[in-house]
Parts: structure tokens; C-alpha cells; sequence
């Protein structure tokens, strides 16, 4: 039996900026293109969706319905960074990871020994970390495969999740409307109402070859998923590249001093996490990340094998030079190479030749050729 999680932020973009700036929180904002500019929204937060705003809305016809929304540009950049370390995190309990976009993805935790292997209680970590660690909220599916998973992370949002277990798929599935199968748009939904097909359970009195029959290649579709049947497997595209941690004060940290004084707790979580990490990982960079109090970023890494609190407070004081002004956030993390990718075990041999592989000194004077081959 399978145990698939699909994990889904809630309103992404604007979750992240509601906590970055927490006097958003109360507010109806969006995130997207300007009104005057023929902008669409991207997403928006809860209070803007109780006046009927939605993504993909014109800007426009958004303000016409809640002239108070706060239609805020795109920070990519931020967004990436929290997307990041959610895959960060799912990646620490299990390799078989399929994002979907920026704020979802499916996990396989079929042969997870965490929480003795339940798929509730790793979603039910996983989404308090992200809450704890990021600051934003995550709902969650938990069901036999990816079609149900995803349908049962939309059942109890935001900020919940929903399992359905084996045994009650038949009776869960029947009642689905069949506009929740994967590719029933619009055009389709109105063909199947024409039958009288409005549920999961409609579709199943008709045959596979009568379904075929009438719709092609989407009959097949709908005889399966109809009946909670999806055979798919998770197509992970790839596999960890950093793992890090981070502390958002509830002041800011006005001097260097102070930031050199948070470091030990977080390197020590740092190496906490890196236990649980595959030995095929090799650590090649360390990194140090601060958020200033004007909400700037600024991060810096060096070559390193390991964690190393002489080499955090080094990185640190040269990231803080570069603003010299409190510090809201700091973050401190490894980069990897993973030894069973191609071209992997050739850099490992590559730089135990040149006796400075995992150093923890930066690459200085390496050859183009060595850089054109992404080594550093």
C-alpha cells in the first residue's frame, strides 16, 4: 500500500508577504499586477477571498469587488527562498518528492520510518516545521495516491489536512463532484452533465468501453479515477542541493556581537539535522544568510565539509558588513553534491588530486575548466 502526502501552501505569495510585514495580516491584499496596467492577480489572502477575489482575476474587476485590497507587486526572490526550504524539509523524510509548482508537492512516504511510518503524523510534522521554521501555513492530503492526495488537501483548508484511508476510498470517491477529476474542465463537465453525470459515482455505471467509447483516451481517465484507481508514480525531477536553519527574532539584533551570540544554538541545529541526512551527500559549501531590519538579504557562503561554528561567525561578520544595520533573521546552511549523480564520483576524485576538495578555504585559483564544469 502506498502512502502519498500532497502538501499545498495556503495562498502562497501572499502568505509570505503577510509575514514579512504582519500588518498585512488583517488586511485584504493580493499579489499581482496593477490595476491601472491591465495587471491579474496572482493569489490573495483569506480576507480578500471572503469579497469574491480569486487568482486570475483581472486586477481591475478585484478592486471593483473590494475597493480596500492591497494589490502588492511580486517578490520572487522571496518566494523561491521559501519554497526552497519546504522542499528542504520534505526532503528529510523522504527522497520521493514531485513539486508541482513553487507551493506544492507530492511526497511517497510509503517506506518512511518516521512516526513508525504514519503518513498523518509526518504530515502533521511536516506542516508544523513549515509553520515554526518559514512562518506559513501548509494543508495536506494523505491517501493511497496522488489523484486522492491531492483531492484531500483542498477538503479542510487552510491549515488543515484530511486523510482517507484505504478502506474508505470507494464510499469518498463516489460522492466527488466530476469536476474534481484531473482534466474535467468546463467543456468537459457540460458533456458529462448532458448524460446526466455530475459524481464519481454517475460515471461508474458505465463500462470502461462504453466511457472510451464516447470520450477517447478521457473515458479510460474517468473509469479509473472514477473509482479512486491512479497507478501513477511520483516523477522526481531532482534531489536536495542545501539543507539549512533560521531564527526570525522578535527584535531585532542590534549589533554584531548579538548576531555572533545566536550562531552556537543554530549551528548546533544545523548539525542536528545533517544526521539525518543520506550518506551519499557530501557537504561542499557553508552559507550564512541575514535579514536586515530594512528587510534586505544578503548571503555569503564558503567551501566547507562540515559545520563549523570558527567558520558561521566568520561568514557572518563579513555578511554584516555589507549593511551594517540590525539584523531581523539569521540563517545558517550547507550546500551538497550528491555522489550518485553522474558526474559526481569524476569531482570527488577530481578534487582529492588536488588535495583541496572540502576545504575549508574558497576555491581560489582553480582553472576555467574546472569552473565551466560547475565543480565550484
Amino acid at each position: 500500500m502506498r502512502k502519498i502526502i500532497h502538501c499545498d501552501a495556503d495562498c502562497f505569495f501572499a502568505a509570505v508577504e503577510m509575514r514579512d510585514d504582519p500588518s498585512l495580516v488583517h488586511r485584504p491584499i493580493a499579489v499581482g499586477g496593477s490595476s491601472d496596467r491591465r495587471g491579474v492577480i496572482s493569489t490573495c489572502n483569506y480576507e480578500a477571498r471572503r469579497y469574491g477575489v480569486h487568482s486570475a482575476m483581472p486586477s481591475r474587476t478585484a478592486k471593483r469587488l473590494c475597493p480596500d485590497l492591497l494589490i502588492l507587486p511580486t517578490r520572487m526572490d522571496a518566494y523561491r527562498e521559501a519554497s526552497a526550504k519546504m522542499r528542504d524539509i520534505f526532503y528529510e523524510y523522504t527522497e520521493l518528492v514531485e513539486p508541482l509548482s513553487l507551493d506544492e508537492a507530492f511526497l511517497d512516504v510509503s517506506d518512511t520510518k518516521t512516526h513508525r511510518g504514519s503518513a498523518t503524523l509526518i504530515a502533521q510534522e511536516i506542516r508544523q516545521r513549515i509553520k515554526d521554521e518559514i512562518g506559513i501555513t501548509v494543508s495536506a492530503g494523505i491517501a493511497p495516491n496522488k489523484f486522492l492526495a491531492k483531492v484531500a488537501s483542498d477538503w479542510n483548508k487552510p491549515n488543515g489536512q484530511f486523510v482517507i484511508p484505504p478502506e474508505k476510498v470507494p464510499a469518498f470517491v463516489a460522492q466527488l463532484p466530476v469536476k474534481k477529476i484531473y482534466g474535467v474542465g468546463k467543456a468537459m463537465a457540460a458533456k458529462l452533465a448532458e448524460s446526466n453525470i455530475f459524481t464519481c459515482g454517475d460515471l461508474h455505471k458505465f463500462s470502461i468501453f462504453e466511457l472510451s467509447q464516447r470520450y477517447g483516451q478521457m473515458g479510460s481517465r474517468l473509469y479509473k479515477l472514477s473509482r479512486g484507481i491512479d497507478e501513477r508514480e511520483l516523477t522526481v525531477d531532482r534531489r536536495r542541493k542545501s539543507l539549512s536553519v533560521e531564527n526570525t527574532f522578535s527584535q531585532d539584533l542590534p549589533r554584531l556581537e548579538n548576531c555572533l551570540h545566536e550562531l552556537p544554538p543554530l549551528s548546533q541545529q544545523l548539525a542536528i539535522r545533517l544526521r539525518r541526512v543520506d550518506d551519499d551527500y557530501k557537504v561542499v559549501k557553508l552559507f550564512v544568510k541575514l535579514k536586515f531590519s530594512d528587510f534586505s538579504i544578503t548571503t555569503i557562503e564558503r567551501s566547507a565539509s562540515a559545520v563549523s561554528l570558527m567558520e558561521l561567525q566568520s561568514l557572518c561578520a563579513e555578511a554584516y558588513e555589507r549593511k551594517n544595520l540590525p539584523v531581523r533573521l539569521i540563517g545558517v546552511g550547507v550546500r551538497f553534491i550528491d555522489l550518485r549523480e553522474s558526474n559526481a564520483f569524476f569531482q570527488l576524485e577530481l578534487f582529492n588530486n588536488t588535495n583541496q576538495y572540502l576545504t575549508e578555504k574558497p576555491f581560489y585559483g582553480l582553472s576555467d575548466e574546472l569552473r565551466k564544469q560547475n565543480i565550484v
